[in-house]
C-alpha cells in the first residue's frame, strides 16, 4: 500500500524544533507541559512474560502508517492525539556488528526513519519503544548499558517520543538511587541528542518514581499493567495500593485508580503520573465504564494513549475518545489533576467491589471539574454539596480569612458529557462519507466538533466554545449540592463555572 504524505508547514512545525529549558521550569526539557496524546501499539500481556498478543509482535510499517492516516482523517490528531508509539517487536534480535538496534527489515522494509518521516509528514509525531534492561519484554535488544549509542539511533531515526520498560532489568532495582540511577542515564543520553524527545518510563511504580522522576522524565508509569476490566481481581496484580513490590499486569481501571489517588498530586506540568493507555474500545467493558475510564484519566492528567485499532473504530469508541469537552479537562494548563475527595461504600457486584467516590479538580480559568462516580452494581442518585467540592479552601491556606470561600457563591454546572457525538454522525466520518476535515468547517459553531490546531483549548473555553462547555444544566446556590442519577459503573462528569449576577433574580425567573 502507498500512503502519500501530506507536508504540514503551519503551528505543527514548532513541535519539531529544539526546546529550551526556558520553555517551562516545570518541564525538564519543555515537553509534555499537558498530558501527552496519541496512539499507542496494544500489547496484551499473557501468563508467560514477553508472550504478546493483539496487535503485538505484528506490527509494521504499513499498520503504523495506515494508523496514522486514520487519525488524521478521523480528526483525532487536531484534537491533540499527536503521537504515534511503536511498542516491542519492532527490532532484529541482534545488535548489528557495530552495537546498534536494527530494525527488522521485513516489517520496516525501508527502515524506521522512512516511517518517522511519513509520520511527520502528516503532521504527527513519532514514538519508539525500549527497555531499561539487557531485553525488551519480548526478548528483543533493549538499552541498559547501550543508553549513549540507542539514544542518537533514536534521533537520527527522528524519534520524538521514548516509551522506556523496566524488563530484564538485571536485579537493578529495590531502592530509589538505583532505579533513578538506570533511568536517569537514559534521561542525559536523550537531551545529549539534542532533539525533543519525549521521555515516558514504564517502570510500573516500582521505587516510587512520583517521588523523585519530575526532574528527569516527562511521565512514569505508577502501576502494574491495565487490562481491559473495570473492576474484576486478578491475581496477577496483586497489589490494591501504591505501595507495591509486584505490581503485575492485569490490573483494572478501578484498582489503578485506587493506587494513584493518594499520590495524583505528583504529577505536575512536564512530568506526569502515566495510569497505562486507554482500553476504550477492545471490548471488555461496556460504555459507561469506558466513560468512565476515559473521564478519570483525563481529569487525574494521565497521557491520554489511545489502545484500540483506530482502523477498526465503532461510533461508540470514537465518541468517547473525540469527545472535546473532556480532552479540554485533561489539557487545561494549570496542571492540577483530580483529588479524591471522599470515597463510601456501595453495592458491591460480581467481583465483590462497589463504592462511590467525588473527584475535584482546579481548572486554570477559575472553574472547576467534578466527577461522581458510582462504581456500585445498580444504579445510585449521588450528591455532592459545595462544601464538599472546594473543601480544599476551606481547610488549607487560611481557608475562610483569605476571603468569601467558593461554597458562599453560585455554580453554573455544565455536563461535559451532554453534547457526545450520536452515533450516526461518527459513522458518517468513520465510514469516509463525511470527512473529518470536511465536518470542522462549521466546527465554530459544533456542539460536538473542536480543532485545537487552528484554536487551542484555552482559547476555545475563553470563547465559550460549546463542544468544550458541554451544556448548562442547572445552576447551584450557594451552599447548595450538586447531584445527579448515575449508572452502574458510571460517572456524572461536570465543568462548575462561577455564577455571574444576581443569583436570586435568576432563581425567581426559573
Amino acid at each position: 500500500m502507498v500512503y502519500h504524505t501530506r507536508r504540514i508547514v503551519t503551528k505543527f512545525v514548532a513541535w519539531l524544533l529544539p526546546l529550551a529549558p526556558a520553555l517551562g521550569r516545570t518541564s525538564y526539557n519543555g515537553l509534555a507541559k499537558t498530558p501527552q496524546m496519541g496512539w499507542g501499539v496494544y500489547l496484551k500481556r499473557q501468563c508467560m512474560p514477553g508472550v504478546l498478543t493483539s496487535y503485538g509482535c505484528d506490527i509494521d510499517a504499513e499498520t503504523l502508517l495506515e494508523t496514522a492516516e486514520k487519525m488524521v482523517d478521523f480528526g483525532f490528531r487536531d484534537l491533540g492525539y499527536k503521537y504515534v508509539i511503536l511498542d516491542d517487536c519492532w527490532s532484529n534480535m541482534e545488535r548489528s556488528d557495530k552495537g546498534s538496534l536494527v530494525a527488522n527489515s521485513t516489517k520496516f522494509p525501508d527502515g524506521i526513519k522512512a516511517v518517522a518521516d511519513q509520520i511527520h509528514d502528516m503532521g504527527l509525531l513519532f514514538g519508539m519503544y525500549s527497555s531499561a534492561g539487557m531485553y525488551t519484554c519480548a526478548r528483543f535488544p533493549a538499552s541498559l548499558g547501550h543508553e549513549e549509542q540507542d539514544a542518537q539511533t533514536f534521533a537520527d531515526w527522528g524519534v520524538d517520543y521514548l516509551k522506556y520498560d523496566n524488563c530484564y532489568n538485571q536485579g537493578r532495582e529495590g531502592n530509589s538511587q538505583l532505579t533513578f540511577d538506570r533511568y536517569n542515564r537514559m534521561s542525559e543520553a536523550l537531551n545529549k541528542t539534542g532533539r525533543p524527545i519525549l521521555y515516558s518510563m514504564c517502570n510500573w511504580g516500582r521505587d516510587y518514581p512520583w517521588n523523585w522522576a519530575q526532574t528527569m522524565a516527562n511521565s512514569w508509569r505508577m502501576s502494574g499493567d491495565i487490562y481491559d476490566s473495570f473492576d474484576r481481581p486478578d491475581d496477577r496484580c496483586p497489589c490494591t495500593t501504591y505501595d507495591c513490590t509486584l505490581p503485575g499486569f492485569h490490573c483494572s481501571v478501578m484498582n489503578i485508580l485506587g493506587k494513584v489517588a493518594p499520590m495524583a498530586n505528583k504529577g505536575q506540568p512536564g512530568a506526569w503520573n502515566d495510569l497505562d493507555m486507554l482500553e476504550v474500545g477492545n471490548g471488555g467493558m461496556s460504555d459507561d465504564e469506558y466513560k468512565a475510564h476515559f473521564s478519570l484519566w483525563a481529569m487525574l492528567k494521565s497521557p491520554l494513549i489511545m489502545g484500540t485499532t483506530i482502523p477498526k473504530m465503532t461510533a461508540s469508541t470514537y465518541s468517547i475518545l473525540a469527545n472535546p469537552a473532556v480532552i479540554a479537562i485533561s489539557q487545561d494548563s494549570a496542571g492540577a489533576p483530580a483529588v479524591r475527595v471522599w470515597k463510601r461504600a456501595g453495592d458491591v457486584d460480581e467481583y465483590g467491589q462497589g463504592e462511590q467516590s467525588l473527584w475535584v479538580m482546579s481548572l486554570s480559568d477559575g472553574d472547576y471539574a467534578v466527577a461522581l462516580l458510582n462504581a456500585g452494581n445498580t444504579s445510585m442518585g449521588m450528591s455532592a454539596t459545595l462544601e464538599d467540592i472546594f473543601i480544599d479552601k476551606a481547610t488549607t491556606g487560611g481557608g475562610a480569612t483569605q476571603g468569601p470561600l467558593p461554597s458562599s457563591s453560585g455554580w453554573d454546572i455544565y455536563d461535559l458529557w451532554a453534547n457526545r457525538m450520536d452515533d450516526m454522525t461518527a459513522n458518517s466520518i468513520l465510514q469516509g462519507n463525511a470527512t473529518m476535515r470536511g465536518a470542522m468547517k462549521g466546527a465554530a459553531n459544533s456542539t460536538t466538533l473542536y480543532n485545537a490546531t487552528e484554536t487551542p483549548y484555552a482559547d476555545g473555553i475563553q470563547m465559550n466554545r460549546s463542544a468544550l462547555l458541554g451544556v448548562k444544566t442547572s445552576m447551584v446556590p450557594p451552599m447548595g449540592t450538586v447531584s445527579a442519577m448515575v449508572p452502574r459503573h458510571g460517572i456524572a462528569m461536570y465543568r462548575l463555572r462561577k455564577h455571574e449576577g444576581s443569583w436570586m433574580s435568576e432563581r425567581d425567573e426559573l
